[in-house]
């Protein structure tokens, strides 16, 4: 197996969001290239950030069947949970770096994952919190 890639929010959502096609592209490989090596992980807050902005946010989305057999499936790779531990690590999180509280959360819960990398379009890329590398899969196509 592969080491482990905490996925964010905004992979899952451009993995169902046809509207950006290179983003789309991009993250439907990521996220099938997680599923078969099971490398991928996520926690609680990503799955309901997933839900909320898919059913709500996207044009056209996705409807509340459609996101929760997502999330369903995602529950697979055992979501790293929002709990009182990952919450005293996101708010040394927050207090060491100057992150938002959400992206504190991102933080901490990939640590609590033993993950050494982030991917995301939101945190800022090569950046390092925790020992843990932040990658934009996207940064190619943000460029352009």
């Amino acid at each position: 197996m592969s080491a482990k890639q905490f996925v964010d929010t905004n992979v899952l959502v451009y993995s169902r969001d046809t509207t950006e096609a290179e983003k789309h592209d991009i993250a439907s490989d990521i996220m099938r290239r997680l599923w078969e090596d099971g490398s991928g992980v996520i926690s609680t807050q990503v799955c309901n950030e997933f839900y909320v902005t898919v059913t709500r946010k996207l044009d056209p989305g996705l409807t509340p069947e459609e996101a929760w057999d997502d999330i369903d499936a995602l529950f697979a790779w055992n979501p790293v949970p929002v709990d009182v531990a990952c919450m005293r690590v996101a708010r040394h999180v927050e207090l060491r770096y100057g992150l938002s509280w959400w992206d504190s959360l991102i933080v901490a819960a990939c640590s609590q994952a033993g993950c050494t990398e982030i991917l995301s379009e939101d945190l800022n890329p090569h950046q390092e919190y925790l020992g843990i590398r932040v990658t934009n899969p996207f940064e190619t196509v943000a460029s352009r």
